[in-house]
């Protein structure tokens, strides 16, 4: 991957199309906040801007520039629910978890149009999204999921034939999907900078190239001290926020979960005429295969399309190449156009596919893992987060009681692990199983 020393962002579309209004400092003294967040991502950002709202004192730390990681290279689809759904969630742990995730499988999406329009967020805001199917077994499993998440609230959604499909996305591709109305995308990057903006807007700190490299934990009424190579946080309660790009600074979580990376590339500028034909919807879409793709149109209309996972982390050789006859063989007409940007980030995987949000002594709150459904879950999670900190506990404590399951085998073998079990899926995904 290529990264662009002057912004010190990853050579993406998105840092191409964003345009940073400020920069902020590194640490370079000892401090103390209330709360010290660790992590510029929506994850920590989510947290802080509801902390901050609720009137503390809150700083948080980013090792490279803010919406460095995951959070400013996604594909920017706010898709609900989590990555093992709530029928998944019911077997497993019981109708009364079920019920209680259920109440919150939509509620990420939620939060982020809150936060746009309330701090007049500039993000490229588009609505709806689609399920897309390739096989008649993949409309049975989105008609369930229809029923299922109709069950918990989301009304917004509609079952659409082969004969419907050229008015959400015109490709003879998929037999047909399903419409979400209650999801929507945006532009990441520029969602979190504009995030970043809000949180100092209402007296949150922010500093920039501080990379932590030791906490002091403390229990009870004492301070946590966090350490970067030039300052030092004195906090009460402390946020890891990290994720995929935490690295080995909390060894506790990062033997419960895995880098994941996706790949994503950008078309050159469509024709007006030819985007409208594409996706006449500007729905964002995604596949309901197991290693799905998904896909979208841009504010200034190129194709926006990512797929596929690298276990462990990292690209492929050849991004353009690993991607291209993916996007072309849903849209032939594209056949060899132009690819002006392709990059890759990691997501972070867990073995449940749940979210593990969780405390580690008496002060330490942290959330992480959110397996491919991070735009949503993260500012889900930060809202839970500040809860619990602000002493409510009745929502983190449905999540802390889910188990956080080490990977088999270790760090060294969760990777081999992990695409056995994705060979196997993806064998069923091509038989249509």
């Amino acid at each position: 991957m290529s990264y662009n020393p002057a912004s010190q962002y990853p050579d993406s579309y998105y840092a191409a199309s964003s345009s940073r209004q400020k920069d902020y400092p590194s640490l370079q003294e000892s401090i103390q906040a209330d709360i010290c967040v660790v992590g510029g991502g929506y994850s920590g950002l989510a947290t802080a801007i509801s902390l901050q709202e609720k009137g503390y004192n809150v700083v948080l730390l980013e090792a490279a520039k803010i919406g460095f990681g995951a959070s400013g290279r996604n594909g920017g689809q706010l898709v609900n629910s989590f990555s093992r759904d709530i029928d998944h969630i019911e077997k497993q742990y019981g109708k009364d978890t079920a019920s209680a995730m259920g109440e919150m499988a939509f509620e990420g999406a939620e939060i982020i149009r809150g936060f746009i329009d309330k701090y007049q967020l500039d993000v490229d805001y588009q609505h709806g999204g689609f399920f897309a199917a390739f096989t008649e077994k993949q409309m049975d499993e989105l008609a369930a999921k229809k029923a299922l998440w109709e069950r918990f609230g989301n009304q917004k959604l509609r079952l659409v034939d082969k004969h419907e499909m050229a008015k959400i996305v015109n490709t003879d591709a998929y037999v047909g999907g399903l419409v979400d109305e209650h999801c929507g995308h945006i532009h990441p990057l520029k969602l979190a900078l504009e995030e970043a903006r809000a949180f100092t807007d209402i007296g949150g700190i922010i500093y920039e190239d501080s990379k932590v490299i030791e906490i002091k934990h403390a229990d009870g009424d004492k301070l946590s001290e966090v350490i970067t190579d030039k300052g030092r946080v004195h906090a009460k309660k402390l946020v890891l926020a990290g994720n995929a790009y935490m690295g080995n600074l909390e060894p506790k979580l990062a033997r419960k979960s895995m880098p994941c990376g996706t790949q994503i590339i950008t078309t050159e500028v469509l024709p007006q005429a030819l985007a409208e034909q594409l996706i006449p919807s500007r729905y964002c879409i995604e596949d309901m295969n197991y290693k799905l793709d998904y896909y979208r149109l841009t504010a200034d209309n190129r194709l926006l399309f990512g797929g596929g996972v690298t276990y462990g982390g990292g690209d492929p050789a050849s991004i353009e190449k690993y991607l291209r006859p993916r996007f072309e063989s849903v849209f032939p007409q594209l056949k060899g156009i132009k690819i002006d940007y392709a990059w890759g980030g990691d997501f972070l995987l867990t073995l449940s596919r749940l979210p593990q949000l969780g405390k580690i002594g008496d002060n330490t709150y942290y959330a992480q893992g959110y397996s491919g459904h991070g735009v949503n879950t993260s500012h889900l999670s930060g809202r839970i987060l500040a809860e619990a900190i602000d002493g409510e506990t009745r929502r983190f404590d449905v999540f802390t009681s889910l188990p956080h399951y080490p990977f088999p085998g270790g760090r060294m073998m969760r990777v081999p692990f992990t695409k056995l079990g994705a060979w196997y899926y993806g064998v069923r995904d091509k038989l249509g199983w």
